[in-house]
């Protein structure tokens, strides 16, 4: 059950009668004028940055520890 040409044609006529071949224009306009400046958009697109070496991470629990280490030998001497 599609649509027969009859009916595309009405449709068209309503649309045409209630919005009016300017705006419909117009609208068209738009959209077009919203793609060129998407394509625009995705053709200045930085490439993607280049991901950094990762950082060695600096082990906190080093330095309380040897600090107990020396603390206890102390203790024990």
């Amino acid at each position: 059950m599609s649509p027969s040409l009859p009916q595309i044609i009405i449709v068209v006529v309503l649309l045409i009668l209630l919005f009016g071949r300017g705006k419909i224009s117009a609208l068209m306009g738009d959209v077009a004028q919203g793609i060129k400046s998407f394509k625009k958009g995705i053709a200045e697109e930085d490439p993607a940055p280049v991901a950094e070496e990762p950082k060695p991470i600096e082990k906190a629990s080093e330095a309380p520890v040897s600090e107990e280490k020396s603390a206890s030998s102390e203790k024990t001497d």
